[in-house]
């Protein structure tokens, strides 16, 4: 699959996202499913930094895009 028909997948999910939290009254205590198409993932704890947080990625993934989901 091209980069570009990922792009396009990966928005067409976040805006049915979007839509179901909207039809659902979606706050801070809704969870809802997203569903990503990606080449890695990783799972780290957010660390604190000065006076906001902080999470270190590989360096072979710096100049790349990516996606940061609150699991919690």
């Amino acid at each position: 699959m091209e980069k570009e028909s990922k792009e396009n997948k990966i928005g067409e999910t976040i805006n049915d996202v979007k839509e179901t939290v909207k039809n659902e009254g979606g706050g801070p205590s809704k969870k809802v499913k997203f569903e990503i198409y990606g080449e890695e993932m990783i799972e780290k704890t957010v660390k604190l930094s000065g006076n906001s947080g902080r999470v270190y990625l590989p360096p072979t993934w710096v100049g790349h895009n990516v996606k940061i989901i609150r699991i919690d």
